[in-house]
């Protein structure tokens, strides 16, 4: 039995993997004499390529590396297979296996025989079960476990819709095989930054050819939520366990416990308002006051933006101080929109934490307050504590649940799920009611208009990770909603905020959307393009002649 395999690896600072990887590749079961591996280093700054070098030395593996472009995951492992096919190919061994696996998994000692198996049994491409570390597996919360197998059950009833004999769901990078004239007649790997493997799927349906998801073919991979990628496994169990650690609600944190352990820390309330006459009064005397009574508001303050209606009038009569907008830093000219309003307040403002609350509320209770200030007293590794609540959306009398927060589900959800995956989990990423340290708020930039928000958490997670994130459940709260015309001008500044905030040449193109609303599943949205009618005919005769 020839060379009839390459192995694909692509790695970013894995030294602590590297090597148990290798060892389940020197054991596999068709003789390593049979099968070479690529190991793509990308981006490495630990000693990944050392490690690896002296476990192939050692194990007897025939083992070439190469640098990768440093771009993720996907161009790192499109390189490796460019490689892996150009070699078999040139070989004159067509039908020969391209096989993927990553550097924090171990494949079974059968998996390169079992798929070598299934390609003599006609099948081109095969995705293999994909199976958390057991020891791994039982460390994790039972809530995220049941999380995932909900989401595999779901996964595998989609999948057997279209493949009633499909084994299980799986169909991702860490067991991936293809022959290598398969791989370059459907167009080779797409130089995606992450879910290559998905969009490989794609194209392999878009020409024709079935996808065998054998269950036995197996690997074991890592259970961590500290992934080298931007998608996939990593992403999906961070999320989860972060669901469980840091999302509260306001009924949980007590004032009065609240205060007795407030110490030396000082609070600044700043609401920004715009015609807001009818509310502000009522918003500081049920929501801010009820706090300060206890002592955990030191300063509150009011940025209007020259409101015609009263607003500031009202407001210093509650009891708040009362800057107006363009008065403060006036250098930088009149303000733009409400997130300048609010960084102009910040220069201004005293206080170690900063809560954020909207001048609009219709409904004003203290846990609008107290599930800000609450968490960020009580956790002192957390930097940022979003407000989440909800929000109907009213229709004359009627009130609509859970329609309010339109920007929300139709731009800013859709943007995270899709560049920001971390970030999913919020249910309310553009709520206007937050709390933050200082140090954060002072440490990232503020779009000037509505923008804002979604900046402000973007930058959050990038600075402090998402452990330092939180997000409270505050209730009920009802305030004025906009027009749809005027929302679709929210919904532009929410996009140019996350558009300045992507990589240049960052391209994902993902279908996992994660649904905050129902504990977290996950599900499917289409994103895949159906090819011009015209070049059916094309492709239809070059899959009947893959081999």
């Amino acid at each position: 039995m020839a060379l009839s395999t390459v192995v694909v690896i692509p790695a970013r600072d894995e030294e602590a993997t590297i090597a148990a990887c290798l060892q389940s590749l020197a054991v596999q079961s068709i003789g390593r004499q049979h099968f070479e591996i690529i190991l793509v280093l990308d981006d490495c700054r630990d000693d990944t390529a050392t490690v690896a070098a002296g476990s192939a030395v050692e194990l007897g593996l025939a083992l070439d590396t190469l640098t990768g472009p440093g771009q993720g995951a996907g161009p790192a492992r499109r390189l490796g297979m460019e490689t892996a096919a150009t070699r078999l190919l040139t070989a004159g061994l067509p039908d020969g296996l391209i096989a993927c696996t990553d550097a924090d998994s171990r494949p079974a000692p059968d998996w390169l025989e079992r798929q070598l198996a299934h390609l003599h049994g006609g099948a081109r491409a095969i995705a293999g079960l994909i199976e958390i570390e057991p020891a791994e597996l039982d460390l994790l919360p039972g809530s995220v476990r049941r999380r995932r197998e909900r989401d595999a059950a779901d996964r595998l009833s989609r999948v057997r819709r279209a493949d009633p004999t499909a084994g299980h769901h799986h169909f991702a990078g860490a067991s991936l095989g293809v022959t290598a004239s398969t791989y370059r007649a459907v167009g080779g790997l797409e130089p995606l930054s992450a879910l290559e493997d998905q969009a490989f799927a794609g194209r392999l349906d878009a020409h024709g050819v079935p996808i065998l998801r054998a269950s036995d073919v197996r690997v074991h991979t890592s259970a961590r939520s500290r992934g080298r990628v931007s998608r996939g496994l990593s992403i999906d169990l961070e999320v989860s366990s972060w669901r469980d650690r840091r999302r509260y609600r306001a009924a949980d944190f007590s004032a009065p416990a609240l205060a007795s352990g407030k110490g030396e820390t000082t609070v600044s309330v700043i609401i920004p308002t715009k015609r807001c006459a009818t509310t502000i009064g009522a918003i500081i005397r049920e929501t801010v006051k009820p706090l300060a009574e206890h002592g955990l508001v030191d300063e509150l303050l009011v940025i209007d933006a020259d409101s015609s209606d009263g607003t500031a009038a009202r407001a210093q009569a509650a009891g708040a101080r009362v800057l107006q907008q363009d008065e403060v830093l006036p250098e930088r000219g009149p303000a733009l929109g409400k997130g300048d309003a609010m960084w102009r307040a910040l220069s201004v403002a005293r206080g170690e934490l900063i809560c954020f609350l909207d001048g609009d509320t219709e409904d004003p209770h203290p846990h609008h307050l107290q599930g800000l200030v609450g968490p960020l007293l009580a956790h002192p590794e957390l930097t940022l504590v979003k407000g989440a609540f909800e929000r109907p959306l009213a229709r004359g009398a009627q009130a609509m649940p859970h329609e309010g927060g339109r920007v929300t589900e139709l731009m800013a959800r859709p943007l995270l799920n899709l560049h920001e995956p971390r970030l999913a989990g919020f249910a309310q990423p553009l709520a206007g009611e937050f709390g933050a340290r200082r140090d954060l708020l002072e440490a990232i930039p503020f779009p000037v208009g509505y923008g804002v928000e979604i900046a402000v958490l973007v930058d959050a997670l990038r600075h402090a990770g998402l452990d330092a994130l939180a997000e409270c459940d505050l209730g009920r709260r009802q305030n004025r909603h906009q027009s749809l015309r005027a929302l679709g001008e929210m919904a532009y500044a929410v996009l140019a905020a996350m558009e300045r905030r992507l990589p240049a040449g960052r391209s994902v193109i993902a279908g996992a959307y994660l649904r905050p609303w129902e504990d977290g599943r996950v599900v499917s949205v289409p994103v895949l393009e159906r090819p011009p009618l015209t070049s059916l005919a094309r492709r239809r005769g070059l899959s009947a002649g893959v081999n």
